[in-house]
């Protein structure tokens, strides 16, 4: 009984030891889950806090990017010299794209988020385009190199919405931020509550169970721990390795892209110092067109009066005249050519239809090229009209033609074509995308070296022997060519001859009303006998040569040296015209015009002029133009026209008459 008692005791006892041993471990086990997460709520909370750090930084990177991106382009528009405020602008304004990218990433789990970053997107795409507009602009030097652009883009508020995107992203964030941080808290505080009051009980219970289950508690942690461990090496070995792998692919594919960029700035490089050349040489020879334009001005107007004023038996003195106005006009033509490389010749564009065009020029092309060039026209029967300068663009093709004419030693087959052509950017040199016609030269001549080709619209540059050739000939088309807003192009192997091509803008312009000659063949000299003139010239001998052709053609001729004399001249008399240079010291034409028309909007206006800077063009748009140097007969067309855009003045003029040519 004894032994029963004892072991049913015993079984008892360990009974109760077993349930307790249970019992605590159950405790244990819920101490330890209410723990863990407790411990997962707090690691969260620090997870999305480290989240919403990073994506405050990023967006503000992103808005700090933009803003050094817009700085330095506004630097780089307002002085175009600065290549490293483009370079500034460029790849902060990548960066500022890539940053986005980053944003994305980080918020991809929230739909919100991504759908925010998504109209951060729109707006950083909307905006790029605002200020790709001054960029382009001041890269191809249009205008005041993208001034203009730049501050328009600066009135928008494309700018603003960005900087307020990005705030909504980090607000939101935040937001998100402090919800989990108060249900984590709430979680913990109500784990802590539980963790206290179980943890007496554990205590009381682990008292009877601890005799039981140390040995075994101990092995099991050991051996959980050891586990735990391993698993925990392995699985940072493995990250590891996949974070080398992905790193490794990341350097393998920025190396890469260097070196694309590399090529990419040393093609660029290269091509700005070919441009900063031809700029360099344009300016030279404008500068040198210009004042020696002055000088014909005064050698053509005192021939063409003497010439006028000449009569009698002096036949001898005529014909000296008549071989020192021919020079003239030959330097007059070469300072044209100067010119138009430099592209300061000021242009007269109009509607013109190229077959037209070329079939005019058929006899002017066989009397220059002679005899034993045969032409051949492939013209297109549908070609697009272009708006250029008809008499540019008769030199142009002129030019091409004794050039393709003297690389086929006099004897060959000279092809003129032309086609309509749509063209990507960059396609043929700057060409801009578009629809453009193309008019081609082609002979069957010697052909260029790649070195030649090259360097074939350097001014001055030629293979021709010395004495038949200026050098300015494809010079000149290249001027032309720009300032038209087209391109040229040359396609040209050794032996196997050339092909120049000129690529024109397509024009919708509507055609002009073409003036019919005059029925008796006679040349005429419109006057208005007795107009009151006011002239502005800053040149003392051009001046002379002016009022003296002025005084010829029975007008009243009233001279100035500077705009700011011709203001105070004006302000005491009535005039009917202002003749006005347009280059002058202390202020140009245009802005002297602008002044006096504030006054009297109704008087006419004549531009004379042998050089346009740059942003004087447009200031001629609307006014006569007269281009030095100019005869008697040139000048009275020019003044007649000029006065005819007009009502007769107040004072009463006569209209507008004409009078026969006196020699």
């Amino acid at each position: 009984m004894s032994n029963g008692a004892d072991e049913a005791r015993g079984d008892w006892r360990g009974g109760w030891a077993a349930a307790i041993a249970f019992i605590a471990t159950l405790v244990l086990l819920g101490m330890v889950v209410l723990v863990s997460f407790s411990n997962d709520a707090r690691e969260e909370a620090l997870t999305a806090e480290r989240h919403a750090y990073d994506v405050a930084l990023v967006t503000r990177s992103v808005s700090s990017s933009a803003s050094r991106a817009e700085a330095a382009l506004g630097r780089f528009v307002l002085d175009e010299e600065i290549k490293v405020s483009g370079n500034i602008y460029y790849s902060q304004w990548r960066l500022a794209g890539f940053q986005i990218d980053q944003l994305k990433a980080l918020v991809r789990t929230n739909p919100e988020q991504l759908k925010r970053v998504g109209e951060l997107e729109a707006l950083y795409a909307l905006r790029g385009s605002e200020l790709a507009l001054p960029a382009r602009a001041a890269v191809l030097k249009k205008g005041q190199g993208g001034t203009s652009y730049f501050f328009a883009a600066g009135k928008t508020l494309t700018q603003e919405k960005l900087d307020a995107k990005l705030d909504e992203i980090a607000s939101a964030e935040r937001d998100a931020l402090r919800e989990r941080i108060t249900r984590s808290q709430i979680v913990t505080a109500q784990a802590d509550r539980l963790t206290d009051y179980l943890s007496w009980l554990g205590l009381i219970v682990g008292v009877g169970a601890i005799f039981l289950g140390v040995v075994a508690v101990q092995a099991l942690r050991l051996n959980a721990a050891a586990r735990r461990q391993a698993e925990s090496e392995s699985d940072r070995a493995a990250q590891l390795e996949s974070a080398v792998r992905d790193r490794t692919q990341e350097l393998w594919e920025a190396n890469q892209a260097l070196k694309q960029e590399a090529i990419e700035r040393q093609a660029a490089e290269a091509q700005l110092r070919q441009v900063q050349k031809m700029e360099a040489v344009g300016q030279l020879t404008g500068g040198i067109a210009h004042d020696f334009n002055n000088m014909l001005a005064v050698v053509v107007g005192g021939i063409d009066l003497a010439r006028r004023r000449l009569s009698g038996p002096r036949k001898e003195v005529m014909h000296h005249l008549t071989n020192a106005m021919e020079g003239a006009t030959r330097a007059a033509a070469l300072t044209r050519r100067l010119l138009s490389f430099a592209r300061s010749e000021p242009l007269l564009p109009e509607r013109i239809e190229s077959g037209e065009l070329v079939g005019n020029m058929s006899d002017l092309l066989d009397r220059t090229l002679g005899e034993q060039i045969r032409i051949e026209r492939q013209l297109a029967p549908d070609a697009w009209p272009v708006f250029v300068d008809p008499h540019q663009l008769e030199n142009a093709i002129l030019n091409l033609a004794v050039n393709a004419r003297d690389a086929m030693d006099g004897e060959g087959l000279l092809t003129i074509s032309s086609e309509n052509v749509t063209m990507t950017a960059n396609a043929v040199g700057d060409i801009q995308p578009g629809e453009y016609l193309k008019i081609s030269i082609t002979d069957e001549g010697c052909g260029m070296s790649d070195e030649v080709r090259d360097r074939a619209f350097e001014p001055f540059f030629t293979t021709k022997p010395v004495g038949k050739g200026t050098g300015l000939g494809l010079s000149q088309i290249f001027g032309f060519a720009h300032q038209s807003e087209g391109e040229v192009g040359i396609v040209s192997k050794t032996g196997e001859g050339t092909t120049v091509s000129l690529y024109l803008p397509r024009t919708r312009a509507v055609a002009p009303i073409r003036m019919q000659p005059h029925p008796n063949g006679r040349d005429l000299e419109p006057v208005v006998p007795g107009a009151r003139i006011l002239l502005v010239e800053d040149d003392p001998r051009v001046r002379a040569a002016t009022v003296g052709a002025l005084e010829d053609l029975d007008y009243q001729p009233m001279a100035c040296s500077s705009g700011a004399d011709a203001i105070v001249a004006f302000d005491g008399q009535t005039f009917d015209l202002v003749i006005s240079d347009v280059i002058m010291p202390e202020m140009t034409g245009p802005e002297m015009i602008r002044i006096i028309k504030g006054k009297r909007p109704d008087v006419a206006v004549l531009f004379v002029t042998g050089y346009v800077g740059d942003g004087e063009g447009d200031d001629l748009v609307g006014y006569e133009l007269l281009r030095k140097p100019f005869t008697v007969s040139a000048l009275a067309t020019a003044v007649a026209a000029a006065l005819s855009r007009h009502a007769p003045s107040a004072s009463g003029s006569p209209p507008i008459s004409g009078a026969a040519a006196a020699n």
